[in-house]
Formats: C-alpha cells, sequence, structure tokens
C-alpha cells in the first residue's frame, strides 16, 4: 500500500511541500530511507541522517529548510510527534488474521458473536459470553464465562480473560495479557506478623507462625472503551466489587493491578508499575516505569511519578513525585544534589575541625 505525500498530509492535517504527488510505502530513520520511504526527520538534530540515506521526502520540524536538506518534498507538523501517531496508524499493515472461525478454535453454543467477529486458532470462547461486532480474538485465546467485550476489540495471542469480566469498545489485549484472575488475598485465624508489623512501624514482637487461608474473589474486573493493555500485564478480580479500569486508560507491559483497584480514566501506567490492593488512581494520572502504589491509598487527578517512585500514602490531585518514598518531585531532585554534595561537605568539615584543634592546642 502507498500513500502520495499529499494524501498523508491531509489525514494528518498537517502542510506539505514541494512534489506532493510523490507516494512512499514505508516510515523509515532518516540515515537508512531509501527513495520511496518517508525519512521522520522531526528534530534538526536528524538532518545529518537525511544526507547518509537516500529519502525524497521527510516529515520535518517547523522552519526546516527541507530544499536544502535535498528533499524534493516535506511534511511540515507543528506537533511531530502526535502527527506521528496517525502516520503510524495509515501505515500499519497489522499481525494478519483470517476472517471467520478458525476450524480449530472452540465457540460454546451459547455463546453470542457480533457480525464479522474472528477467531483465530485455538482459542475458546466459554459459555455466555458475548463479543461485539468487528472483533479480533487472536491465536490461543481464552475468553471465559458470560464475558462480555464490546465493539472493534482486538485480542493478540494469548489474551486470557476471566470469567464475568465486562470490556468495553475497541478494546486491545497485547500477547499474554492476562484478566480476571484471583485476587493475592489471605488472612491468618490471628494477627499475623505482616498485620504485627504494620501495627508497629517495625517493633518487633513475638508472633506465633500461622497457615495462611484463602479469601476467594467474588468480583470481577470492569474496563471501559478504549483501553489497552500490555504484554503479560495481569488485572486481578475484586474481592467483593469489581476491580475497574476507565476509558482512555493505557498499561503498559508487566503492568499489575491487585484486588479491588480503581483506575481512572487516560491514565498512563508504564512498564512493571505494580499497585496494591484497593488502590485508587484518578483520571490522566503518568505513572513511569516501576513505579509502585501502596494498597488502600488515592493518586489524585493528574498526578505524574517519575520512574521508580513508591508511593507509600496519598498523593493530592496536580502533584509530581518521585523517589522513595515518594516526595515532590523538585525536592526530591535538591535532596539529590544535596547527597551529590555530601562527601565534600565532609572533607571540609573534617579539614575544619583539624584546624580548630590545631589553633586550640598553640594556644
Amino acid at each position: 500500500m502507498t500513500h502520495t505525500i499529499q494524501e498523508i498530509a491531509v489525514a494528518l492535517g498537517a502542510d506539505a511541500v514541494g512534489d506532493t504527488d510523490l507516494t512512499i510505502a514505508r516510515a523509515a530513520e532518516p540515515g537508512t530511507a531509501g527513495p520511496d520511504d518517508l525519512a521522520l526527520a522531526m528534530n534538526p538534530k536528524y538532518a545529518d541522517g537525511l544526507a547518509e540515506g537516500k529519502a525524497r521526502a521527510a516529515m520535518v520540524w517547523e522552519g526546516a529548510d527541507w530544499q536544502a536538506l535535498g528533499l524534493k518534498a516535506a511534511i511540515i507538523a507543528p506537533r511531530p510527534r502526535y502527527a506521528m501517531s496517525g502516520l503510524t496508524k495509515m501505515l500499519d499493515t497489522g499481525q494478519g488474521y483470517d476472517r471467520g472461525i478458525h476450524p480449530t478454535a472452540f465457540v460454546h453454543p451459547d455463546a453470542i458473536l457480533g457480525d464479522g467477529v474472528s477467531v483465530g486458532p485455538l482459542a475458546v470462547i466459554s459459555k455466555g459470553a458475548r463479543i461485539g461486532a468487528g472483533s479480533v480474538i487472536g491465536p490461543q485465546c481464552f475468553v471465559g464465562w458470560d464475558v462480555i467485550i464490546g465493539a472493534g476489540a482486538y485480542l493478540r495471542e494469548a489474551v486470557s480473560i476471566g470469567a464475568r469480566v465486562s470490556i468495553g469498545k475497541r478494546f486491545i489485549g497485547q500477547p499474554g495479557a492476562r484478566i480476571g484472575g484471583d485476587g493475592f488475598s489471605f488472612v491468618t485465624a490471628e494477627p499475623s506478623t505482616a498485620e504485627t508489623a504494620r501495627k508497629s512501624l517495625g517493633k518487633e514482637i513475638d508472633t506465633k507462625a500461622q497457615e495462611w487461608t484463602r479469601i476467594h474473589s467474588l468480583g470481577s474486573v470492569t474496563i471501559g472503551d478504549d483501553v489497552e493493555i500490555g504484554m503479560n500485564a495481569t488485572v486481578d478480580c475484586g474481592t467483593i466489587r469489581n476491580t475497574q479500569i476507565g476509558n482512555g486508560s493505557k498499561l503498559d507491559n508487566l503492568v499489575h493491578l491487585g484486588h479491588n483497584v480503581v483506575v481512572g480514566q487516560n491514565s498512563l501506567l508504564c512498564g512493571q508499575v505494580g499497585i496494591a490492593g484497593s488502590a485508587v488512581i484518578g483520571d490522566n494520572v503518568v505513572l513511569g516505569g516501576q513505579c509502585g502504589v501502596s494498597d488502600n491509598i488515592f493518586i489524585g487527578n493528574n498526578v505524574v511519578a517519575g520512574g521508580g517512585t513508591k508511593m507509600l500514602s496519598n498523593v493530592p490531585a496536580g502533584r509530581m513525585v518521585l523517589g522513595y518514598p515518594a516526595t515532590q518531585m523538585e525536592k526530591q531532585v535538591e535532596t539529590y544534589k544535596a547527597l551529590r554534595r555530601l562527601p565534600r561537605l565532609i572533607r571540609d568539615m573534617a579539614k575544619l575541625q583539624k584546624a580548630v584543634f590545631k589553633d586550640e592546642a598553640g594556644s
């Protein structure tokens, strides 16, 4: 599939200049781009790469002298990375799948499939499941009892969805995503060492060894529209009520949501984020990679947490936090700077002590 420069520019709402009838088949980095590629040179630092490649056309930054860069045509986007999202959508050839139900798939007679649903090899769709029109259920996927999936869903390979999970429209599940496993809930007959440590803040108290008793998960998972869940991410069922993910939220690879967690709308949870049971995450929250959220706390709307941040208490709306434990980002940065200066301060203090002691000895 090929597109002209003009077609791409119109689709992206960007400006096209030069020979806009040029056709391109792919996007490429400037240094490796060929004559039929659109080079992505959206920053002046990529200008040298254009000279190394053979691109005739490129997406360039505002104010770029595209002719001086040796191009015959250019697309100029005021917000290049946003334009890139539209471009990649146009050029994405997908993973490839056949229409209809593969002969090796199992679809329970009581399941309901909307118009145009595709079911891949070795997939299982269980009793009472309802799959919205135009959805793709990829190879080796499992859809449990009474699951509801909205129209336009796309489940990649080996996605697993447990019983009674409800998912909105245009859901994307990346390979290996697991939704609707039992929550990690266990209790002891008498207060456990974990409960004692939490109550005493680490004060050592004698406790006896006890067996852990399982608390079963009676809830399931509710997911809104336009949600994407990454590879090998896991979402636990709620204990009594459902675990929830709001419209437009995105979970990266290896993200884990514990039982009863609530994630608001349009939040972004990056790789290896872990959220403990019953935590509430607001709308438009961004949690960088490897962030951790303690159980039973809330993270307010529009919070941004830098990578590796550990949130042990509530975070108010709009706060930018960093570190372990999480504090305001600017304060954490100042603390880091102070720690770097600490060895020098210690050396200076030692010199001052020597000078003072020497003066005292001399007097």
